[in-house]
């Protein structure tokens, strides 16, 4: 089984709670993050960590020899829709050159798996329940570069012998069970804005976009709680590991939510008179996006425990009332 394995970008939400589940289980977990977007208040105490870029071979390299390292979560890039449109060589270094060096590093070293956090964002607008094989033509400049990854990681692993698991992750959500850590950064983020708003005297949720050709006008999203993706980490991990197949998965409920219907929710949660406003579209945003996810669950015989937009909501708000 994986035992020594680096996460890159380990200081950030999704990082910090796959590290929590993988040392509950008494895996050795080593962090790589540059903390430009991760935080060290995140980083589990169990934990080795290194400040460090992932485009820094030479170190990247030394560090996963000196580990042992045997598998590899790379999570590490840059992941808001909006400033994607606005700073494309940004995400263009960091999604896809980031996870070019990466993979030279796990060249001639103990690295048999390699996990990878990409997104829904890879797949054609016009589609709305999609599958694996779903026709992937990206809207975002942000999905233009996890598909560009994707196509990378699936050629550098098949030459070098290393077992790969593509995650495209939807709408990531909540914060950990043990209240010790969620999400801290803004960015587009409709929980964590909602959730900071909700906590005002006066709330106000901004809907982006209410004419899409959608039952109540707004966007619709598949949204997952945080802990669900942590525990699906480590048993594609496992699973891969163990039968030795790279595998590309959908990493979602199955089940879309409206970005009102989320509104609507949020506002139950407080006795406080909240304002939902209408503001206008935003590039790159898809109309509606929902995961078929048959073979994700039959891989790792998965069933969700978070899944309930009510939990969702609740465990957001909790967390943002804490920092």
């Amino acid at each position: 089984m994986p035992k020594n394995i680096l996460i890159t970008g380990g200081a950030g939400y999704i990082g910090s709670h796959i590290s929590e589940n993988l040392i509950k289980k008494n895996k050795k977990i080593f962090i790589v993050d540059n903390l430009s977007t991760g935080h060290k208040r995140l980083i589990n105490k169990k934990a080795k960590f290194y400040k460090v870029d992932i485009n820094n071979k030479k170190k990247i390299k030394s560090i996963i020899i000196k580990n042992k390292i045997d598998s590899i979560i790379h999570l590490a890039g840059s992941l808001i829709i909006g400033e994607g449109e606005r700073y494309p060589k940004k995400y263009y270094r960091n999604n896809v050159l980031g996870t070019k060096s990466l993979l030279y590093s796990c060249v001639n070293t103990n690295v048999k798996n390699f996990l990878f956090s990409s997104t829904a964002a890879v797949y054609k607008n016009s589609v709305n329940k999609v599958t694996e094989r779903s026709i992937t033509k990206p809207k975002s400049v942000y999905g233009k570069t996890k598909l560009k990854a994707e196509k990378i990681i699936i050629k550098c692993c098949k030459k070098n012998k290393i077992k790969y698991g593509i995650l495209r992750y939807f709408n990531i959500v909540g914060s950990s069970k043990s209240g010790k850590i969620g999400l801290i950064n803004k960015g587009d983020h409709l929980f964590k804005n909602f959730s900071g708003q909700i906590l005002k005297k006066k709330p106000i949720l901004k809907i982006y976009g209410t004419n899409y050709s959608t039952k109540d006008g707004s966007c619709i999203r598949d949204f997952i709680h945080v802990s669900d993706i942590a525990e699906i980490h480590r048993k594609v991990l496992d699973r891969i590991n163990k039968t030795n197949k790279s595998k590309i998965l959908n990493c979602g409920y199955g089940k879309g939510f409206s970005v009102i219907q989320v509104a609507k929710e949020f506002s139950k949660q407080t006795n406080k008179s909240v304002k939902i406003i209408k503001a206008p579209r935003r590039k790159g945003d898809l109309v509606e996006v929902i995961a078929l996810n048959k073979n994700l669950k039959k891989f790792i015989q998965w069933r969700p425990r978070f899944n309930k937009l009510k939990i969702m909501v609740i465990s957001s708000i909790k967390w943002e009332r804490k920092i």
